[in-house]
């Protein structure tokens, strides 16, 4: 140490004549205790003191950034990734294939250009990977794994409605409304346009069935207009049998309006036509059970429901009962009509084309009252069931409105699990077969006895007290 500070060939503190070179700084590795005197000494004299790991240390450094370390002593500078190759004249070239850059204390960025290396003809092995993990596919993100590296993590593959294009993704984006996932979940296709149509089987089939209904009942309609003077047609009030025929007539044609792609005119018509329509058959219905219920009353000596009997009660009835249901329709069109809307959620990969109800309320409001009538109906039918076979069309209309009703009360749950087209074609179905079974209990039986009995088709006979009646 005295040598040091010397400066000259003798060892004499202060002492510098003769001395060749300067001292830069004092490079040592002496334990703390004996270091923390030689820094003492050093400091007097203006000597840096260097840590001693910087000892038989070289670097080659190109650029005049200058180079430092930080408060833990770590370099903190940045650094060239060189690839050494080696020509066909044997000479070695050095090839720049990344970096590695300090942009702050904690963040070091990392980068390498893969296509630049040169591996030597030798080397036949794969190539070596600086993660712990596959790369994760199209279709997939990745999932970091808690107390592991960067590198080393899990693939999940995107959730429903999303994808990612590309190897490695951070995570999955969604599709646009107008879209939907493939199969692999790495890009997106267009969804379907679907709606309950006329070519499909499903719409096939339904036009089939309300054709035939139709047919059936311009069929029947046909025959109680051929044979209106007859008993059996004139019987319980013959413009009631003709008014719910029609309505029945219209109440197939009706399910015309439920086929096909949504239109506004469409929209608008098919809920209320429906709506009103039924409102119109089960008031006459309604109006014929009473008409049976008076007709008995009636029979009855000194009885005071004779001025009751004729067409005016049964006007009554049908025009008030079906007047409700145009005033909730025209409640319902002013409020919040029907309109056409696109269903991109219900069903995966499928845009549905329908028929916004517009006010959900309203739409069950105006099928609550028919049901309403229809309870009514059954009722008053079914306690006038024994009357005297004389007057008994309440038998038949007490079967037809329990399968009105039935079919109606299925299809309430059934209408609310089904999604996109298939909610039209229970509502049609429904349609269809609740009034097949109003036609077929009520109009069946006197179809038959005015084809195949004619001769039961005489005053006598209706006239005739006996159980079962017509």
């Amino acid at each position: 140490m005295i040598d040091l500070v010397s400066g000259g060939q003798k060892t004499v503190p202060n002492y510098s004549c003769g001395g060749q070179k300067k001292l830069l700084a004092v490079l040592e590795g002496a334990d703390s205790e004996t270091s923390n005197q030689i820094s003492t000494v050093l400091s007097i004299y203006k000597m840096p003191q260097l840590h001693p790991f910087l000892r038989n240390f070289q670097l080659y450094a190109n650029y005049t950034k200058g180079i430092y370390f930080d408060e833990n002593g770590d370099m903190a500078v940045d650094f060239d990734i060189v690839n050494s190759v080696a020509t066909t004249n044997q000479t070695i070239i050095r090839v720049k294939v990344g970096s590695v850059e300090r942009h702050a204390a904690a963040e070091i960025k990392f980068s390498i250009d893969q296509d630049v290396i040169v591996w030597p003809r030798w080397f036949n092995e794969t190539q070596p990977a600086s993660r712990c993990t596959e790369s994760c596919p199209p279709g997939f993100s990745k999932l970091m794994k808690e107390g592991e590296p960067l590198c080393c993590y899990d693939c999940s593959p995107c959730g429903e409605g999303t994808i990612s294009t590309q190897e490695d993704a951070s995570h999955c984006h969604k599709c646009p409304e107008n879209q939907y996932p493939n199969k692999i979940r790495d890009q997106c296709v267009p969804k379907n346009v679907t709606f309950l149509s006329h070519e499909e089987p499903l719409g096939i089939i339904l036009n089939i069935l309300t054709l035939f209904f139709i047919l059936i009942t311009t069929f029947v309609l046909g025959i109680f207009i051929k044979y209106l003077e007859t008993p059996v047609v004139k019987a319980n009030n013959r413009d009631l049998s003709y008014l719910l025929l029609i309505s029945l007539l219209l109440s197939f044609l009706s399910s015309f309006l439920f086929i096909g792609e949504p239109r506004e005119v469409t929209c608008l018509l098919r809920q209320t036509a429906f709506s009103i329509i039924f409102s119109v058959a089960v008031s006459s219905v309604l109006a014929k059970t009473v008409t049976v219920v008076v007709a008995f009353m009636a029979s009855q000596p000194g009885s005071m429901m004779r001025k009751w009997l004729g067409k005016s009660l049964a006007n009554f009835i049908v025009f008030s009962c079906s007047s409700i249901q145009v005033g909730i329709c025209t409640l319902w069109l002013g409020i919040s009509p029907p309109f056409p809307d696109s269903d991109m959620h219900s069903q995966p990969g499928e845009i549905v084309l329908q028929c916004n109800e517009g006010s959900v309320t309203m739409f069950y409001a105006a099928l609550g009252y028919l049901g309403f009538l229809a309870t009514i109906c059954f009722t008053v039918a079914f306690l006038a069931r024994k009357l005297p076979g004389a007057f008994n069309e309440a038998k038949l209309i007490t079967f037809s409105m329990l399968v009105f009703c039935s079919v109606w009360v299925s299809f309430v749950p059934s209408y609310l699990s089904t999604k996109g087209k298939y909610m039209v074609a229970v509502q049609v179905f429904s349609i269809l077969a609740s009034s097949a079974g109003l036609l077929g209990c009520i109009f069946l039986p006197k179809c038959c006895i005015i084809i195949l009995r004619p001769q039961l088709n005489t005053k006598e006979q209706l006239m005739l007290k006996q159980d079962g009646g017509i």
